[in-house]
C-alpha cells in the first residue's frame, strides 16, 4: 500500500511539474502574463522553466532532488512577482492584484509538485534496504 502511493504521489508530482510548466510557457511567451501580448518583461519566465531543466538534470529526475528543484522553482516565481510589483512592470495592462495572483496560483503548483516528490522520496527512503 505504501508502495502504491509512493508511485502515484511520484506521477502525479510529474503531471503537476508538466503541467504548470507547460501552462507558464503558454501564458509567459504566447498571452503575456506582465503587460500585454509581448511585453520583453514576459521573458524573465524563461528563467524559471530554465532551473526546472537544470535542476532536474542534476538530480536526475530523482524524486529528492526533483523536490528541491520545486522548492527552488517556486522561490524564483515568488522573485520575479516582487520585481514586477515593485517595479511597476506591465502597467496599466497588469495591475499588482493580477500579477500577484497569477504567479501566486504558478507558486502554489511548484509547492505542491515539491511536496508531491518529497513524499515519493520519503516512500522510496522508507522501504530501501538499512
Amino acid at each position: 500500500m505504501i508502495l502504491l502511493a509512493a508511485r502515484l504521489a511520484h506521477r502525479l508530482a510529474w503531471s503537476l511539474t508538466v503541467l504548470a510548466s507547460l501552462l507558464l510557457v503558454w501564458l509567459a511567451m504566447g498571452v503575456g502574463l506582465i503587460g500585454a501580448d509581448g511585453d520583453p518583461a514576459n521573458r524573465v519566465y524563461a528563467a524559471v522553466l530554465g532551473l526546472g531543466g537544470l535542476g532536474t538534470l542534476l538530480a536526475r529526475a530523482r524524486p529528492a532532488g526533483m523536490a528541491r528543484t520545486l522548492l527552488a522553482m517556486a522561490a524564483l516565481q515568488f522573485a520575479i512577482a516582487v520585481w514586477a510589483v515593485l517595479t511597476g512592470q506591465g502597467h496599466p495592462y497588469s495591475p499588482p492584484a493580477e500579477l500577484i495572483g497569477v504567479n501566486g496560483l504558478f507558486i502554489a503548483l511548484f509547492l505542491l509538485a515539491a511536496g508531491l516528490f518529497r513524499r515519493a522520496a520519503r516512500a522510496a527512503h522508507d522501504r530501501s534496504p538499512s
